[in-house]
């Protein structure tokens, strides 16, 4: 890649982001919300994984207890995330908002 091409790349990809039209913008604007919103509930699941949750649930229960603590625990994450969470969406949307724009 030539270096001196590169400022002509960058204002065409800027150009291509300004001509964007809103319900691109809002369609985009709404996955990265909700990407940014799953990995918190992924993140979220790991940690109560990590406390021991899914062991609590699941002792003396056998494969399937185990299986069905999983899922528990990914429920009780991917609840948590959509009232909230901890904010780590919030901020990893407004980061990937930020590169984005």
């Amino acid at each position: 890649m030539d270096i001196a091409a590169l400022p002509a790349i960058m204002n065409a990809a800027s150009l291509k982001d300004a001509n964007e039209t809103a319900p691109e913008a809002t369609r985009r604007d709404e996955e990265i919300r909700a990407k940014a919103k799953e990995f918190e509930a992924v993140f979220i699941a790991e940690m109560l994984s990590h406390a021991g949750l899914d062991k609590a649930v699941s002792e003396n229960s056998g494969h399937g207890g185990e299986a069905f603590s999983r899922m528990l625990v990914e429920a009780y994450a991917e609840q948590l995330a959509d009232k909230g969470g901890f904010g780590l969406a919030d901020q990893i949307y407004r980061q990937l908002k930020g590169q984005s724009s």
